[in-house]
């Protein structure tokens, strides 16, 4: 009598099990509208281009980025698409250049002399607000959801916040929402991989600092460029 309960258990399982999925594939073939809408969040590591003369970066420069991006697909296979998006960006960069002010309230700029000057901590941090636009191509389709993808684009930024920061001899410094920063950042962006896991960068296309930002009376190019790995959630 047990071995009977347990046959007609077993095959009510089964059934159940088999017929959920055929109500999922059901369901996922009846989705012929089906969108990539993603949440994304990414680590990279951060790079200074166009360095001025004498600078150069130590330690980790790090960067966090999350947001969600909306699907738009452009046609019938749907495995391409345009993205919109609106995310949160912090980036941090470790690097000597001091960043500081005058009696005036000025911001004045200078590249550290490591035989004179001894600090354990320079850096600057940006906080924004992203708006990525991208160019989707993908293998996806409405019951594959491990695909191999290419994301490229363009992504707008805006700088509500900064901060630097330097620990030394003869005195430690720190700013808060100096108005040096190009608050408008924007830049080329590129994603590749498959599933979970890709390879991301970010190339800006215009500097850090504004027009007014000098050293030894030469403006200040240098752009943020930024190499890691963006992970995407449906």
């Amino acid at each position: 009598m047990k071995s009977i309960i347990l046959f007609f258990s077993l095959c009510l399982i089964t059934f159940y099990s088999f017929s959920q999925e055929e109500l999922n594939i059901n369901t996922q073939e009846i989705d012929s509208l089906y969108k990539e809408d993603q949440f994304y969040f990414g680590l990279t590591y951060n790079l200074i281009g166009k360095k001025p003369s004498g600078l150069s970066q130590s330690g980790f420069s790090g960067g966090f980025h999350f947001g969600y991006t909306k699907d738009m697909p452009i046609n019938k296979k749907r495995n391409k698409a345009i993205g919109l998006g609106l995310g949160l960006s912090f980036n941090s960069f470790n690097q000597n250049m001091q960043i500081y002010e005058d009696s005036n309230g000025d911001t004045l700029f200078q590249i550290i002399d490591e035989t004179e000057v001894t600090y354990t901590k320079n850096k600057f941090t940006t906080y924004m607000v992203e708006m990525p636009i991208e160019y989707r191509w993908r293998t996806s389709t409405a019951t594959d959801y491990k695909f191999w993808r290419i994301y490229s684009g363009f992504k707008l930024g805006y700088i509500f916040a900064n901060s630097t920061k330097f620990e030394g001899s003869p005195e430690n410094i720190s700013l808060k929402n100096n108005s040096a920063f190009n608050n408008l950042q924007y830049g080329l962006t590129l994603g590749a991989g498959y599933n979970t896991w890709n390879f991301y960068l970010y190339y800006a296309l215009n500097p850090i600092f504004n027009s007014s930002s000098t050293i030894d009376a030469k403006v200040i190019d240098a752009n943020a460029i930024k190499v890691g790995l963006m992970f995407y959630i449906l």
